[in-house]
């Protein structure tokens, strides 16, 4: 008789169809991963995700290369499959990116629970190693999601602008309405010198502003810091290094909100992209007029962010019209300023110059 040479016992005619569960299992998990894996490398040009779907699929394909797996192929009868032709009454849909994913990291996790389940019959050491590649690929999904989401929810959005709280609610007013009218559609509120309550109501402001220009227009408000306040007003946040992590962030958040995190080097760019950042604060780049600087980022730095990573990237730090051209021969085409605007002249007149400047070097193909 056939024994196994996982367990060393007769192989009981059942196991027979634990074998074709392992084939049909085994093929869907690295079908699932190869499609994950393009989405990231060709669709986001993500490296960090890349590698990431890599890694597993190589992973799978490795368990599956070693004894006994290599039998699986024998117990494969595609014919006498009583599931071929059988259409899933509400199958999952394909129309967008964020759909592909979805679908196909679900295809992947059933996959991997079903080889899991039935490594514990024909091979038992092996379901803690499938186990461990089905909650990776949890994280996979995660990345893949933010990566996709918030490309899409910052598709138009070249410019954020750091306002403080001015000398009042009337000047912090009469401030956000002429940046909205010049066509600022992303703000962050930012003023250490305010008590909470004050940034507290500074928040509900702009997003009572930005509504009422436009009622369609879902607010892009985030607070510098305080997750806390950002919670209590239903805007999203922006946290550094000090600030709270951005899984926690989120978790006070949740899923829809805004968060960014600001990154000084490549590592910590990975970093927050990896913990579920919707976007990056890249910098410094040049002397700044609001915030003294003990480094300034290099080229290579800001060049490598956004040439490894999906996830929207605004430089920050002395950023002016004249500068702009620089940045995007790196590939920079987002920017975050705060008295470049709230400190001109004619703050709206500055706003309009720079969203123009980078929507010409997008047109050009500057980079």
């Amino acid at each position: 008789m056939q024994t196994s040479e996982s367990a060393g016992e007769p192989l009981r005619p059942d196991w027979a169809g634990a074998w074709r569960v392992v084939d049909a299992s085994a093929n869907r998990a690295a079908e699932a991963l190869r499609v994950l894996e393009d989405v990231a490398r060709f669709g986001l040009d993500d490296v960090p995700l890349t590698a990431l779907a890599k890694d597993l699929r190589h992973e799978l394909a490795a368990i599956l290369a070693g004894e006994p797996w290599r039998r699986r192929a024998a117990s494969r009868d595609v014919g006498g499959d009583v599931g071929v032709g059988l259409a899933a009454a509400a199958a999952l849909p394909r129309v967008n990116s964020d759909d592909l994913v979805v679908a196909n990291a679900a295809r992947g996790a059933q996959a991997l629970r079903s080889l899991q389940e039935c490594a514990a019959i024909v091979a038992p050491t092996a379901a803690p190693r499938f186990e461990r590649i089905r909650y990776r690929l949890y994280d996979l999904e995660r990345g893949l999601l933010a990566a996709v989401r918030a490309r899409d929810r910052l598709a138009d959005i070249s410019l954020c602008v750091l306002v403080d709280g001015r000398d009042g609610p009337a000047a912090f007013s009469r401030m956000m309405e002429s940046l909205v009218e010049a066509g600022v559609r992303m703000f962050q509120v930012r003023d250490k010198g305010l008590t909470v309550p004050e940034l507290a109501a500074r928040a509900t402001q702009a997003v009572a502003i930005v509504r009422r220009r436009d009622p369609a227009l879902r607010p892009l408000v985030v607070v510098n810091d305080r997750v806390d306040v950002a919670a209590a007003t239903g805007v999203g946040a922006h946290v550094g290094a000090d600030d709270l992590p951005v899984p926690l962030a989120r978790r006070v958040l949740g899923p829809a909100a805004l968060v960014g995190r600001t990154a000084h080097d490549v590592r910590e760019a990975r970093d927050a992209a990896a913990a579920g950042a919707d976007y990056l604060g890249i910098g410094p780049c040049f002397p700044s007029a609001t915030k003294a600087f003990a480094t300034q980022a290099t080229p290579e730095f800001l060049q490598t962010v956004v040439r490894e990573i999906a996830l929207p990237s605004f430089a920050i730090g002395g950023i002016s019209v004249e500068r702009l051209a620089d940045l995007a021969a790196l590939g920079v085409t987002r920017v975050a300023v705060a008295s470049a605007v709230t400190q001109a002249r004619d703050p709206a007149r500055a706003a309009r110059d720079l969203i123009d400047g980078l929507a010409r070097l997008a047109a050009s193909g500057t980079r």
